[in-house]
């Protein structure tokens, strides 16, 4: 495959992450990249470039994860589509493929992502959703919490909430908007940015959590963040509650969605 045979093709998937160690490649180790790439590989007969809007951690689901497939291939995006779908496992499935103009790329690209995370909070935790919510017994203050997070929104240094693995990016994000639901039993956190850093939205949640236990009052979590300090802020939340929803691109370019 060279630049002047590549086509480039989006596209979109949705991926239970509990069997992966994450997006991206690694040797010894099973992920959805690898996955991908694999099939596609034996879809078109050579060797493709697969590149994913977000490096998701091990165990961390997606909703709306986009990637971008280079190929040489002139199958079509039905028959693509298709075609990875017959061969990849059946909790990874590429929800719609479409033809992308030659400088889509999924991750450099991107403008903005959105995030859930799902915790179930109840006394007894609900079986079905072991896979997908963190249960926490106690209860919580959804309101406090929702406080809490507001005073997070804007651009600002979010080292505080960086796994020591994220360091070497540059660390300021702007935190577009955040949501907290409560569904009967479970509590939805949304989040939306324009990027995250390593771990930022579960080391978000699980300090919220601390306001939401009572343990902290809602200003304690800007004052955490204005500290660029990591050891300050509250437990990482685990992996499996959170989802990437979405991956949001500019207007009106072939291959991308529109920011909403």
């Amino acid at each position: 495959m060279t630049l002047a045979t590549a086509r480039t093709v989006r596209l979109d998937l949705a991926y239970d992450g509990t069997c992966y160690h994450g997006w991206q490649v690694q040797p010894n180790a099973t992920t959805v990249q690898g996955c991908l790439l694999e099939a596609a590989g034996r879809v078109t007969g050579e060797a493709v470039r697969v590149t994913g809007a977000s490096r998701t951690d091990a165990g961390v689901h997606a909703l709306g994860q986009v990637a971008s497939l280079q190929t040489a291939s002139t199958l079509g995006v039905p028959a693509l589509q298709a075609a990875l779908n017959a061969l990849l496992p059946r909790d990874i499935r590429v929800r719609s493929a479409t033809e992308a103009s030659a400088t889509f790329d999924a991750r450099r690209s991107a403008r903005g992502k959105r995030y859930v995370y799902l915790v179930d909070n109840d006394a007894v935790a609900a079986p079905l959703a072991l896979r997908y919510a963190w249960h926490v017994r106690e209860p919580l203050d959804a309101e406090a919490m929702a406080e809490a997070l507001r005073t997070l929104l804007g651009r600002h240094d979010f080292s505080a909430f960086c796994a020591s693995a994220g360091r070497d990016r540059e660390p300021t994000c702007m935190l577009r908007a955040v949501r907290v639901l409560r569904v009967r039993r479970f509590l939805v956190v949304l989040l939306s940015a324009d990027s995250f850093l390593h771990h930022m939205a579960r080391n978000i949640v699980g300090s919220a959590l601390e306001v939401g236990r009572g343990r902290r009052d809602p200003g304690w979590l800007r004052t955490v963040m204005e500290s660029h300090d990591r050891t300050r802020a509250g437990m990482t939340a685990p992996a499996h509650g959170l989802c990437l929803l979405r991956v949001m691109y500019p207007r009106g370019r072939r291959g991308h969605q529109d920011i909403q």
